[in-house]
């Protein structure tokens, strides 16, 4: 049982955003940056043009824009390992993949926790990543609802080495349960961001999905 615990950046102004990056940028190698329109998602967070990240950090980018194609060209300049979009969203996704895969960056695609994982299964062959949803969108915080965890399942028996992140509710007392459940990524947003000590709570969650066995005799 292991997992990659990346921090979420979820802000609506550069200062903020800035506060939070910096808070995190001092531990993880990778970030989830949170990226909403207003539209789709009841918040609006910065706007691509002010979106950055240390060198060094892994930059993954969840675009919560109901036409977030219509942003393609500055997502791609912005250069990060990975663009997820939402299964939800309007637009060609089959295009912006093959644009995407051209300039080297993979791409996921995020599922509300309405979305049943069968919609995305013709394009699966094309996503590098899918992100199982069980947040509220635009905000840190909400349930993790296990019962999800039925769409990691799925998406695994299809597709075994398809990366699943998992998105909404996450902290030291669900992190292992979610990580035995097959996630491979855990998009922690408040419980770090919020907490007194950021790096302690980082740790406690690696700690919580590192755990070796005890062997009874």
């Amino acid at each position: 049982m292991a997992a990659t615990i990346c921090p979420t950046i979820l802000a609506g102004d550069p200062d903020d955003y800035r506060q939070q990056m910096e808070r995190v940028a001092q531990f993880a190698m990778r970030v989830h940056i949170d990226l909403a329109d207003g539209h789709f998602a009841p918040t609006k967070t910065v706007p691509i043009s002010q979106v950055w990240w240390p060198g060094g950090v892994r930059a993954d980018l969840h675009v919560m824009y109901k036409e977030p194609f219509r942003h393609t060209k500055q997502l791609l300049e912005l250069g990060p390992q990975l663009i997820n979009v939402h299964a939800e969203a309007e637009g060609d996704f089959v295009r912006f993949a093959e644009e995407a895969h051209a300039a080297g960056i993979e791409v996921g695609v995020a599922l509300k926790p309405e979305t049943k994982p069968q919609v995305i299964e013709p394009a699966l062959d094309a996503i590098d990543y899918v992100l199982v949803f069980s947040g509220n969108l635009g905000h840190f915080g909400g349930q993790a609802n296990t019962h999800l965890l039925g769409k990691v399942l799925h998406l695994k028996q299809v597709k075994p080495e398809l990366e699943v992140g998992w998105d909404g509710g996450i902290n030291n007392k669900n992190a292992a349960t979610l990580a035995a459940g097959g996630v491979d990524v855990l998009n922690v947003g408040g419980f770090i961001q919020h907490a007194a000590n950021p790096r302690g709570a980082f740790e406690a969650l690696i700690n919580s999905v590192h755990v070796t066995p005890v062997r009874h005799r």
